[in-house]
């Protein structure tokens, strides 16, 4: 069929993007599923940090590459041999389709899945090359297997995750990345207990994901990190404790923790933070990455006796090492019972037309997470 999308071709580092303007609303072709494969017409699409990373050349991927991977929709059609979901079912999207039977997966840490980073790595999906084709018949790559920003998109049944009826698209959309990544790094990654300290460097999608996730654990106190005053007005509403600005923030969280907290949560992609998470954690603290820093970026400012010496760790996360299959419905019964207020976090709704004036907001700070709708007709 062809449809619309958001297409890029080369990246760039000049802003504002609405003047710029790197992404291009393109018609492109898409091939029909095949076997494993969901064609689901896309209702609503977040813009979340990694699809800038793209666009500036932070996230190297192949070009051109139609964007977008946060998103929820409804089945349209299956290929042979799909038996996780049928017409008519609506979805959400999640951007790393695992593959079940790699050695991270058989150790259930599907977000680690080797084919699934393959595949996304090479602008393909799991289960074949490029569906996406333009104008002139040449690849249009797809992003970690999604590329949502468009009417409609074919991808991998490991990629879908069923969703009730009732849930808004609005809300439903930022489930597959910025929950799944903010709120698993406090519950999977770190594992947090009632009662445990968690500070949050970073208040974008995923930072506030991942306050609330600390709140929905029981995490005291939760303190929420970031130069933005609106921001951390922000996290205050949604449970933070307290919430300071970067200058004084590690000065201030071990006043207020008499000596350090129990977690760390590092959302900004950033050297400097991930050292300033780690003094602001006590001896035998966990510091948990989940921002994606530039390639070639290296840790110069971190003391290596943090670690023998004191006991402290940092660890990775992505995707918050989430299964989404058992995931996304577990926050979603937390949203349902208040727990996880996700809608607080959406900033506007945009057409797709305007995602280029949408990604300089979200460059500059002034929104969290903005819904993209594409246009595509007959969503129930």
């Amino acid at each position: 069929m062809r449809m619309r999308a958001a297409v890029l071709r080369g990246i760039s580092r000049e802003r504002p993007y609405q003047v710029s303007r790197p992404v291009a609303i393109e018609e492109v072709e898409l091939g029909d599923p095949r076997e494993g494969e969901v064609l689901v017409r896309i209702a609503a699409a977040s813009l979340c940090h990694s699809d800038l990373s793209v666009v500036n050349g932070d996230r190297v991927r192949p070009l051109p590459m139609a964007l977008g991977h946060e998103a929820v929709g409804v089945v349209e059609a299956v290929g042979p041999g799909v038996d996780r979901v049928a017409p008519g079912e609506h979805v959400a999207l999640v951007f790393v389709p695992s593959c079940g039977h790699c050695t991270r997966c058989d150790e259930g840490r599907p977000a680690l899945c080797s084919a699934a980073a393959t595949a996304n790595g090479s602008g393909g999906l799991l289960h074949g090359p490029a569906l996406l084709r333009d104008a002139a018949g040449d690849v249009v790559h797809h992003q970690l297997g999604v590329s949502a920003f468009a009417e409609f998109a074919v991808v991998a049944q490991e990629s879908v995750v069923p969703i009730p009826r009732d849930v808004p698209f609005e809300v439903a959309s930022m489930f597959g990345c910025a929950v799944l990544t903010g709120a698993g790094a406090v519950i999977n990654t770190a594992a947090v207990r009632p009662g445990q300290s968690v500070a949050v460097f970073g208040l974008g999608g995923v930072g506030l994901s991942a306050v609330l996730g600390a709140r929905a654990v029981g995490a005291y106190p939760i303190v929420a990190v970031d130069p933005m005053p609106a921001k951390r007005e922000l996290a205050l509403r949604l449970g933070a404790s307290h919430a300071f600005d970067p200058a004084d923030a590690v000065t201030a969280i071990r006043d207020l923790t008499d000596g350090g907290l129990d977690v760390a949560i590092e959302a900004v992609g950033s050297a400097a933070v991930v050292a300033d998470c780690l003094a602001a954690v006590d001896r035998g603290g966990r510091v948990v990455s989940v921002g994606l820093p530039a390639p070639g970026r290296t840790l110069d400012a971190v003391p290596a006796l943090a670690f023998a010496g004191e006991g402290k760790s940092l660890i990775g996360s992505y995707m918050g090492d989430a299964v989404p299959r058992r995931d996304i419905p577990r926050y979603l019964a937390l949203w349902r019972a208040g727990l996880m207020p996700v809608e607080h976090l959406h900033t506007a709704t945009v057409p797709l037309t305007d995602l280029n004036e949408a990604m300089e907001a979200l460059a500059g700070g002034e929104a969290i997470r903005q819904v993209i709708r594409t246009g595509a007709t007959a969503v129930e």
